[in-house]
């Protein structure tokens, strides 16, 4: 065990810490921090990194200032929200090259986890003010301060998503001036997938200022920029990461952006040295219009105005009493419907210097031009407006947006055009619309009697076509399977013989069944009693016989006689949970390289029905008894009765009033509010890992020593800098420690409480097969202690055990 912890310390290795008040950049495992006036100085003397106390409190923090400043400005606090109540703190790198931060007693306060597992590391601040943890052998960072942001955005810093590893680079503004644990002030770079990026500022959770997405030259809610002799940007958006970082025009000067929790604003500050003084060269929120959502739905905020808010073009107060009382808080309608079924009688109408919507439910593509733009919107009923995604040059790329318009303001000479969707009598361009809706009428005349009779003699031999159709798909509708009937089923099955019998789940018994030409199989017969039905019988048939994945069962044919079954390949190792919750099989089979393997296989499996299948399909009900291993261990998925296929290529996910799945692994939103998405299965997922590497369920598993389950020990063992206690202890002296450790932080970022701090099954896929480094997990969902814990309730009925839930819902 010993080779195992994260904190071990000899009586030599304390006998060489350095004591006393030295200024180096660097230090070594033999060398540490402590708070005795010793500390990091960047080598050209501009950061400093050691303990402070913040205001008038006791309380001790390790963090990061501007060195020669004589106003203390700290930049970055590693134990944000776990101080150090004395002079006990020591910064080290411990036996396994990780940098931990020790309090009292030497317990651990804070730590690192690294890329990779090196054998020798060192630790050094940089001029940029960026913490960096090296492996000494290559010389390559393993982690970085600038990876996990405080209040403040220093020069070069990203702030930003890191779509391989999940990561978030987002400000936190502190608490108060004396305690620097994250309020409920943040800003970050938030986006949905295929979306326009951009920044928000939230307090409380909620929306409270956004940026405007980014338009090639600005945020597109920003004043128009002038050249300045402070400092550039960049903003990057690609398939790897979406950022924003400025960088100092001149480095003699000193600016930074810190978040402001008391006035809930964003500075950007300057040092004025003769002064001697911070002053403000910009701060957002600038007005009243830059109040989140202050005019709701399509509506613009125009700051000169009395009052400030007025319906766009084409729409009207969708509470007029209320609006009229300055209430604007429902915004507006349209005065007159689209035509949705009809595109040829919708049209745009241009508005100008706007502050684009935002864009929560949009959807960006760089390649396409304005052009294809305002007929891919056209095309779409859901479609209300669109504009270039970037202005430079002309305009190129596009942006469309979904549903009502939120959040616009006028920001003359500065803002941006934009096309929203109107029906073809609210539109007047220069009378060109009506003249072309006359010319229509007096040509659709001429042709009506032709067009009539064409119609009906096509009406006349297709509608016995259609009739047969129907007819013809009503058993066989989609199935496109080989169809057996009851009789060989049951002669593969020695008649349904409780000898062939496998299992059984929600659906119903499994049994092993035998062709005569050899071919071995599994066949899942539905039961009268489950709670499933042929609604589910067919979902699972018409799913699987689209999906080809090395990852995912293959089905071989259904029965659609008397009885409803459906035939599997025979996966001769059967389930995972048969192999990880039984002590005896999983010394034999399941050493870590295989789970490793079964991990991965299962992530690439997910990946492929969020992402790269046909279909984009939400499994809902992803547990270890649904994940079957062949005879060379590889895992596949199964059992897709209450998966749900998502219809439109950029829909994410959906809400149902009746919640289906296994207790034990549902996402909190999911359990609680019946939403689910691609980020629900990801919870299943990271779940499943946690059992995988730990072998114990998380229902039913509570630590001894305290009131957790499996989710809420990880975590606990996460903060104390101790996970590798999770191990399976028959795991502990044969496993690659580094992998695992990978595999907890991964598993962590996948039970996060909010769906969209939870990475991708493509991030995960990533994460899992690189060193990358890793975001630092947030608090997870479903916490539960002991004797608080509570089913959630499915309807009527409570379910606690580890069989699917399947009342029946409409698909």
């Amino acid at each position: 065990m010993d080779d195992l912890c994260f904190v071990v310390f000899s009586t030599s290795l304390f006998s060489l810490l350095f004591t006393g008040s030295f200024a180096v950049d660097s230090i070594n495992p033999l060398q540490s921090i402590s708070d005795n006036g010793s500390a990091l100085v960047s080598s050209d003397g501009t950061f400093e990194l050691g303990f402070f106390s913040p205001g008038n409190t006791k309380h001790r923090y390790l963090g990061i200032w501007y060195k020669n400043i004589p106003v203390k400005t700290v930049v970055w606090v590693a134990n944000r929200c776990k101080p150090i109540d004395d002079s006990s703190g020591v910064l080290m790198i411990n036996s396994t090259g990780y940098l931990v931060l020790l309090g009292q007693n030497k317990t651990v306060v804070w730590w690192t986890s690294l890329a990779k597992y090196a054998q020798s590391t060192m630790v050094q601040l940089l001029d940029s003010g960026n913490l960096v943890v090296r492996d000494v052998t290559d010389g390559k960072s393993l982690w970085q301060s600038f990876d996990y942001p405080s209040d403040t955005l220093l020069p070069e810093m990203k702030m930003g998503w890191d779509f391989r590893t999940g990561l978030q680079r987002g400000l936190s503004a502190w608490k108060n001036s004396e305690d620097p644990c994250p309020g409920e002030f943040t800003y970050g770079i938030e986006m949905e997938p295929h979306a326009y990026p951009e920044a928000y500022f939230r307090k409380g959770g909620l929306k409270f200022y956004r940026s405007g997405p980014w338009n090639g030259l600005r945020f597109s809610g920003a004043a128009a920029l002038r050249s300045n002799p402070i400092y550039s940007f960049d903003f990057v958006h690609n398939d790897d990461e979406v950022y924003y970082m400025y960088k100092l025009q001149n480095k003699s000067v000193i600016s930074i952006v810190v978040l402001n929790g008391t006035t809930s604003t964003r500075h950007r500050l300057t040092w004025i040295e003769a002064e001697q003084t911070w002053r403000a060269y910009a701060i957002v929120p600038r007005d009243f219009c830059d109040q989140y959502g202050l005019c709701g739905a399509n509506a613009e905020c125009i700051v000169s105005n009395s009052p400030v808010c007025q319906c766009l073009q084409g729409f009207t107060p969708k509470s007029p009493e209320k609006w009229n009382l300055t209430d604007w808080s429902l915004g507006c309608t349209r005065k007159k419907p689209l035509s949705c079924q009809e595109s040829d009688k919708d049209g745009f109408v241009k508005f100008t210097d706007l502050k684009l919507p935002d864009t929560t439910h949009s959807w960006v593509n760089k390649s396409t031009n304005i052009k294809e733009c305002r007929a891919k919107c056209l095309n779409n009923c859901s479609c209300m407006a669109y504009t270039s995604s970037d202005i430079k040059a002309g305009g190129s790329g596009c942006a469309i947006w979904f549903g009502d318009l939120l959040d616009i303001r006028k920001i003359p000479d500065a803002g941006q055009d934009l096309y929203i969707r109107m029906s073809a009598s609210e539109i007047e361009d220069d009378g060109k619309v009506k003249t072309g809706i006359i010319v229509a009428v007096v040509i659709a005349a001429v042709f009506t009697g032709i067009i009539l009779i064409g119609y009906h003699v096509y009406r006349s031999r297709t509608k016995l076509k259609e009739t047969e159709k129907r007819e013809e798909g009503a058993q066989k509708e989609d199935l496109k399977l080989p169809i057996f009937n009851i009789t060989t089923i049951a002669t593969a099955t020695d008649n349904f013989s409780d000898d062939k019998k496998l299992g059984e789940g929600g659906f119903g018994p499994v049994y092993k069944g035998t062709l005569a030409d050899g071919q071995e199989f599994a066949v899942k017969r539905l039961s009268s009693s489950s709670g499933q039905g042929f609604n589910e019988f067919r979902n699972e048939i018409i799913m699987i016989a689209k999906l080809q994945h090395r990852n995912l069962v293959k089905i071989l044919g259904c029965c659609v006689q008397e009885e409803k079954m459906l035939m599997y390949e025979y996966m001769s190792n059967g389930s995972l949970d048969y192999f990880i919750f039984d002590q005896t099989r999983e010394e034999l089979l399941l050493d870590w390289p295989k789970r490793f393997h079964i991990i991965c296989g299962i992530a690439r499996g997910l990946l492929y029905l969020h992402q790269d299948s046909r279909l984009r399909i939400i499994h809902r009900d992803l547990k270890a008894s649904n994940v079957l291993l062949d005879d060379e261990m590889n895992p596949k998925i199964s059992d897709f009765g209450l998966a749900r296929i998502l219809t439109g290529g950029d829909q994410t996910g959906g809400n149902t009033k009746r919640v289906v799945g296994t207790y034990g692994y549902m996402a909190p939103e999911y359990a609680a509010d019946g939403v689910f998405s691609v980020k629900s299965d990801v919870f299943s997922y990271g779940i499943l890992v946690l059992e995988i590497i730990s072998g114990r369920r998380n229902k039913g598993f509570y630590h001894p020593d305290d009131s957790h389950n499996l989710i809420g020990n990880a975590w606990r063992l996460w903060n104390e800098g101790r996970p590798l206690e999770l191990i399976d202890s028959w795991l502990k002296s044969l496993c690659d420690l580094s992998e695992v450790l990978r595999c907890i932080q991964v598993s962590l970022l996948c039970v996060q409480h909010h769906p969209e701090n939870r990475p991708s099954m493509a991030s995960v896929v990533i994460m899992l097969g690189s060193d990358i480094a890793l975001a630092q997990p947030k608090q997870p969902g479903f916490l539960l202690e002991k004797e608080h814990e509570v089913s959630p309730r499915i309807g009527n009925e409570l379910s606690t055990n580890e069989i699917s839930i399947s009342l029946l819902e409409a698909r």
